[in-house]
Order: C-alpha cells, then structure tokens, then sequence
C-alpha cells in the first residue's frame, strides 16, 4: 500500500466537508490538519473532530496513521489572523 499524501488527505477532508480555509501538512503517516469551516459553528471541539473522522470514515483505519487537526470557524479564525 502506498502511503497517501497530503494533497490526499486534503481532497478527502475537502470532499466531505465545506470548509472555507483547509492547509494539510504531513510525512506519509502522521498529517496535521488546520480546517476552517462554518459547519462547526456551535459545536465543541470532540464533535468537530467527530465530524473530520467520519468525513474519513474507513480511511482512518486503513490508510492514515495518525491525524492531528485544529478547527475552527470563520470567526474564530478570523480572530486568530
């Protein structure tokens, strides 16, 4: 099996998932995500990272070693920047 990429990840996070900002970086195994989007407005940090793993559903299991991600919304991005 080859080992996915991040440009990978990203397409399948972006499939997904409306996401107005969305950068990830990674070695093959262990990816790091930054998603932005206005779907996780209102919701607490375990249910949006629920919601980024059931968008990669099987692929957690199988392809990607380990994710590690920040959300955000649009405000609270915005806020950062």
């Amino acid at each position: 099996m080859t080992l996915p990429t991040p440009e990978q990840i990203k397409s399948y996070i972006a499939a997904g998932l409306t996401c107005e900002h969305l950068s990830v970086e990674g070695d093959g195994q262990h990816f790091y995500a930054t998603i932005v989007s206005s779907t996780f407005e209102g919701q607490r940090t375990l249910a949006r990272q629920r919601a980024v793993y059931a968008v990669l559903g099987e692929r957690m299991k199988e392809e990607i070693h380990a994710l590690s991600m920040k959300t955000y919304t649009p405000a609270e991005w915005a806020s950062k920047n």
